[in-house]
């Protein structure tokens, strides 16, 4: 189910957010080039939708971004990884693009989460899927 698609100021989609219901998780689609202004909307964005329906577990997708968001990363970690572990995020499957840059600032985020909830970094949807179903039975 959409919950949400958000376009940047040219009108471009940059990030659309879903929530399947069948695997209680919220699905994050992210789309050509961001804005550190919309990595910020978009991530407090995904926090609403964790709040809304109560998701412990995110699937974010990178494979579609265009270069590096490591401007971002900083206020990922002051501000959006708390308020998501506080949220009720218990596991976080990200899907890193295969461009060398994107990778670059996926690990970053990886290295700032600090154990508050447990992030992976994946090259495939299906192996994301996969562990965070793991997850759910444990």
């Amino acid at each position: 189910m959409k919950v949400q698609e958000l376009t940047s100021s040219t009108g471009k989609t940059y990030l659309t957010i879903y929530y399947d219901e069948h695997n209680k998780w919220v699905y994050n689609d992210w789309i050509g080039y961001v804005s550190p202004e919309n990595v910020k909307q978009g991530s407090l964005a995904v926090l609403q939708a964790i709040k809304q329906h109560k998701a412990s577990c995110g699937l974010n997708d990178n494979r579609n971004l265009v270069g590096r968001w490591d401007e971002s990363v900083e206020w990922i970690e002051q501000v959006w990884i708390p308020a998501a572990a506080e949220a009720g995020l218990r596991y976080y499957a990200h899907i890193a693009n295969e461009d060398a840059f994107a990778a670059a600032s996926s690990a970053d985020m990886l290295d700032r989460v600090q154990g508050r909830f447990e992030m992976r970094i994946f090259k495939d949807i299906d192996e994301a899927r996969s562990w965070l179903t793991a997850c759910q039975q444990s």
